[in-house]
């Protein structure tokens, strides 16, 4: 096993030299420029935070009474309380059934591998609101179809099941995000040199062994991306909190945020906001450093080399139907169940449980009422992000991550921070920050307020850390051996980054590319506060 796992003599030289490699200027300008954006629209929150009124007001002054607000209130210990939970059990859900199906389709023989591909591309269609509303329908106590089959079966007087808790919504973010999961980590699975894992099958390792003490190890860069960002997004999340648990009164920080800058009787209270928010960058600069220090560590996870690289799939014999009652059981909960209840409800006036009764009042009205005129705008305003969000973010996720993991740069860990506090940071804020800056710094020279472009560049800032922690680990697998032999062979950085690396990283590309594509097509949040008259997309409109 000793001999399989030995690098080429190639990999034997200085860490530095084999780990570090020059950086392109281009590269590392729009890498800067980026980073100076970043930190821009941060450093506008955090004024804010500081301020007792927005700009061009005569009082303007500086004042910590936004924290004092915030902090001395028991209610914003309940929200964090709530929060924090909420995401572990989003976490826990989405990577029990994301990553167990990402190794199924990428490293085992199991038939109908395109058809669950296809399955978990339209799970990352369905809005997360789409998700809730489903699950209201089957498990809300007063209307909720399970609870009245349950009570009119087993004669309850109350109903048994209750979805408005803090692990029912996590449970439902969970499910609705495993597609993400999947996406993250089935890259990961198939850049995955299986040298080691024949080596532990040869000592007499079993499936599961070789899987938790080899196979995961191997990939744990990508697995810890995959976690914090999931459990970042839940703490972020909105849709999911405020369809289940705004009715009662169980707001997390989103939800939270949300109510403080769009009240429905008074002001909005953006410094209050602001302090909320700022709270999030130390925790922000908290994981950054921990995850830094496992790409510290980078060369331990290099499985892709120049050496017999070639995928292998384990075969699943009669495990096969047990890998299709799993999966079948996801798509079930997770998609067919959101799904069937959103059509029911369609044809309905208003929700009533499956009945004869109940079909008999099914049509096409609730069709042939919508607005067509804003929905062929939101159609077209969502088209052009879907396309120039995700290409945009690829693009500078590659350069930053080359910047992160292969440079020589000394604070290079400073722009994996950058890279990342978009997404520490909730969303909400940097929309703040965006709608600030349009107003009161960009309106003379560059009117982008109420404009398409203005909720692109915001959506290019907020998902760059998740191209960012997908790269990062696709990168890290990548042996530097490679590059080393086109560096000999007289290539530049360029042509070897173009020619060697490119190649290979290619499905973590696409995988990130489809996934920030859908993301921008479902996102509600932020383009609830970005969007006017002009430039409303199709999540505003729905």
């Amino acid at each position: 096993m000793a001999g399989l796992a030995t690098t080429p003599t190639l990999a034997k030289a200085p860490a530095a030299r084999r780990q570090r490699v020059p950086m392109p200027g281009t590269m590392l300008g729009f890498v800067a420029a980026t980073s100076l954006a970043i930190c821009f629209l941060g450093a506008v929150v955090v004024w804010l935070s500081l301020s007792n009124a927005l700009p061009g007001i005569a009082e303007h002054r500086f004042t910590l009474d936004n924290y004092v607000r915030v902090f001395g209130s028991a209610e914003t210990y309940t929200v964090l309380w709530n929060t924090v939970w909420f995401s572990a059990a989003a976490v826990a859900v989405a990577c029990g059934f994301g990553i167990p199906a990402a190794w199924l389709v990428e490293r085992t023989d199991l038939k109908g591998k395109t058809a669950l591909f296809t399955a978990m591309t339209v799970g990352l269609l369905i809005p997360n609101f789409t998700v809730a509303m489903g699950w209201i329908f089957l498990m809300q106590p007063r209307i909720g179809v399970l609870n009245r089959w349950a009570m009119g079966l087993f004669g309850l007087d109350t109903p048994p099941f209750d979805i408005a808790t803090i692990f029912g919504m996590g449970w439902v973010e969970g499910l609705a995000l495993a597609p993400l999961t999947f996406v993250m980590t089935a890259a990961l699975f198939r850049l995955m040199d299986p040298t080691l894992e024949e080596a532990a099958a040869a000592a007499g390792a079993n499936y599961r062994q070789t899987f938790l003490r080899v196979t995961l190890p191997l990939i744990w860069p990508g697995v810890l991306a995959a976690m914090l960002y999931t459990f970042v997004i839940g703490f972020a999340a909105f849709d999911v909190p405020a369809i289940i648990g705004w009715s009662r009164r169980i707001f997390t920080f989103s939800t939270h945020m949300y109510l403080l800058v769009t009240p429905a009787v008074e002001l909005p209270r953006y410094g209050p906001a602001a302090a909320f928010g700022a709270t999030m960058i130390p925790v922000a600069i908290a994981m950054s450093v921990w995850y830094g220090r496992v790409q510290r560590h980078a060369a331990r996870y290099q499985v892709v080399t120049g050496r017999g690289y070639r995928p292998r799939q384990v075969r699943l014999g009669r495990w096969a139907w047990a890998a299709w009652g799993f999966l079948a059981l996801y798509l079930f909960l997770g998609q067919a169940v959101p799904v069937l209840a959103l059509v029911w409800s369609s044809l309905l006036a208003f929700f009533r449980p499956p009945s004869l009764a109940a079909l008999q009042s099914v049509s096409l009205a609730n069709f042939h009422s919508l607005p067509w005129v804003l929905v062929k705008d939101g159609m077209r305003n969502t088209a052009l992000l879907v396309i120039l969000t995700p290409t945009v973010v690829v693009a500078l996720s590659l350069a930053f991550s080359w910047v992160v993991v292969r440079s020589k740069i000394r604070w290079r860990g400073v722009f994996d921070f950058f890279a990342f506090l978009p997404h520490a940071v909730p969303g909400v804020i940097f929309a703040i920050g965006a709608l600030l800056v349009a107003l009161f710094v960009l309106r003379g020279w560059l009117p982008v307020y109420n404009t398409i472009w203005l909720i692109l560049g915001t959506y290019v800032i907020v998902r760059l850390s998740y191209g960012t922690r997908v790269m990062n680990g696709a990168l890290s697998q990548i042996h530097t051996e490679l590059e080393e032999a086109g560096r000999v062979a007289g290539a530049s950085t360029w042509q070897v980054f173009r020619t060697v690396v490119l190649p290979i990283l290619t499905p973590a590309m696409m995988y990130s590319w489809l996934w920030i594509a859908l993301l921008s097509y479902r996102e509600l949040t932020l383009a609830t506060l970005l969007a006017g008259e002009d430039n409303s997309t199709m999540a505003v409109v729905v």
